[in-house]
């Protein structure tokens, strides 16, 4: 039916989906659905390849936090900045995850990994700020790091909201002009409450149910969009049970608002995937309405004996975005008028 659809109504070259439907502000940088952490030499070397084989169809952080063995995190600063270097990094989609502002090891993580790789890497992610100032302080030191070094090239930043403060200024980091995602840190979170989360909350039924939790993930999630930034859902640590982490993922997508979220083991980037992809009858009717509509001058149209405008078109193009970002097979009238490159 699709292939009937294509063929009879060539899809329209009128202005591109995100000139006709979105101001400039309102479109946010369009990450991957899938940030892939790994802190080990073995497992940093092996995702690249992963990465390299499937596209960069998911991020790849790797981590000087809690990878780096202590009194040993000069050398596995300069570990990384090699794997920034490396053949395998053929996407330009590798961050890394510093130490938090105020630990010994914050600055030279930064200075290293930029004077080393800055051109090279994807973005920071700044864990365990305190409130908005932590925030500002970090990012006004990355900026005088790219300075010195002569990196013109712009450095996003990530920010993990895992303190009370961080979340009670989750509005402002959001609206933060250097920050590009916000993430959910879902296990020093439930630390910062003293015991007072039991430990179910952190399994993949309790995270989604105890309510000082869900809070936190929908505060998370609403600023971000409030800001056109990305909400990334936090990680699953039942990582060798495929059906636990898509229906996490699932959940995370369907129910909070997210997209995008943690992998912590190679086993759980392809269900991620799967759980964020639309299924097969929404990608068709996304489509057709789309189609119709660019005809339409997107003036509104009448689908299926559906009223459709502006307002539900912007809805059917990012799930067409989001159909796109997680590998799913699209039409090659489709993947020409919307997704090559420069397009809009």
């Amino acid at each position: 039916m699709l292939a009937f659809f294509l063929s009879e109504h060539p899809l329209n070259n009128s202005l591109h989906p995100s000139q006709a439907l979105f101001e400039s502000s309102e479109i946010p940088t369009l990450l991957p659905v899938v940030d892939h952490y790994c802190g080990v030499e073995a497992r940093m070397v092996k995702s690249l390849a992963m990465q390299a084989q499937m596209g960069p169809l998911f991020d790849i952080t790797l981590d000087c936090e809690d990878g780096a063995p202590i009194g040993g995190e000069a050398d596995h600063v300069l570990l990384l900045a090699s794997l920034l270097h490396s053949p395998d990094n053929r996407h330009g989609r590798v961050g890394a995850r510093v130490h938090p502002l105020g630990h010994p090891c914050f600055e030279a993580d930064v200075e290293g990994l930029i004077s080393a790789a800055g051109d090279r890497l994807a973005y920071l992610m700044l864990p365990k700020p305190r409130h908005l100032a932590d925030v500002q302080q970090a990012c006004a030191f990355i900026d005088a790091s790219l300075k010195h070094h002569g990196i013109k090239k712009a450095l996003p930043v990530h920010v993990l909201i895992e303190t009370h403060g961080a979340l009670r200024d989750v509005q402002a980091i959001a609206a933060h002009p250097r920050i590009e995602s916000l993430s959910f840190g879902l296990m020093d979170f439930i630390s910062a409450h003293r015991g007072a989360i039991p430990r179910q909350a952190m399994s993949v039924e309790g995270q989604f149910t105890h309510p000082l939790v869900v809070r936190a993930k929908l505060e998370i999630s609403a600023a971000a969009h409030a800001n056109a930034k990305t909400p990334s859902h936090c990680v699953v640590t039942e990582f060798k049970d495929a059906q636990a982490i898509k229906a996490a993922a699932r959940r995370a997508s369907r129910e909070f608002g997210c997209t995008r979220m943690w992998s912590i083991h190679p086993g759980q980037i392809q269900p991620i995937l799967d759980a964020f992809a639309p299924d097969l009858a929404e990608i068709e009717e996304a489509i057709e309405i789309i189609d119709a509509a660019q005809a339409a001058h997107w003036a509104p149209i009448q689908h299926r004996h559906t009223l459709h405008d502006r307002a539900s078109y912007r809805y059917f193009w990012q799930l067409l975005e989001r159909a796109h970002r997680t590998g799913q097979p699209l039409p090659e009238p489709v993947l020409r008028a919307y997704f090559q490159p420069n397009v809009g």
